[in-house]
């Protein structure tokens, strides 16, 4: 049994500190919680300034960000697609995943979707740092989520063994792409 309770928090870096809370606060309406700010590093003593940002992604989650000064320019995993690696937060429905969309690109912001992934949609677009953000809104059912539950393990066991997209929750991009 796990004693993990929850994620404490998530650390990105950013280009800058001000912009980021600003970004965050004005486009996604998340609350600046917390600055820490310090001339060494606590864990290895290293001395190199940073400045560290708490904003509130809701339900005790925490997105943090960390400016470096002196580190060399921000770069990202060029071996992996830019898709991949996002941040994913959670919205209370469909409604406000289209309000949001409309509110991003009236500010001028590109958006990508609202992508149907049948058990949620969402929508993706760039934070002013590079991170690719996705904005969530479930729509599985119980009963959707139960089947994805019962096959999770075989799946995992098929695509270990060939690397090919397991079939076993076909359904669901039939579901998807049929409209059914």
């Amino acid at each position: 049994m796990s004693n993990i309770r929850k994620i404490h928090h998530v650390a990105y870096r950013c280009r800058d500190a001000k912009e980021t809370v600003n970004w965050y606060t004005q486009h996604l309406g998340m609350d600046f919680v917390l600055a820490i700010a310090e001339d060494q590093v606590p864990s290895t003593l290293a001395p190199d300034p940073y400045m560290h940002l708490f904003m509130d992604a809701g339900g005790g989650n925490i997105l943090a960000f960390f400016e470096l000064p002196n580190a060399p320019e921000m770069g990202r995993d060029a071996n992996t697609p830019e898709w991949v690696q996002h941040i994913a937060l959670e919205v209370d429905s469909v409604a406000v995943l289209e309000s949001t969309k409309a509110k991003l690109e009236a500010a001028g912001i590109e958006v990508i979707g609202i992508t149907d992934h049948t058990i949620f949609k969402s929508i993706y677009f760039f934070d002013p740092n590079g991170h690719r953000l996705e904005l969530a809104a479930n729509t599985g059912t119980p009963e959707m989520m139960k089947q994805l539950d019962d096959v999770k393990w075989d799946m995992l066991e098929e695509w270990t063994k060939t690397k090919r997209a397991p079939k076993h929750a076909a359904w669901m991009h039939e579901k998807a792409f049929t409209g059914a």
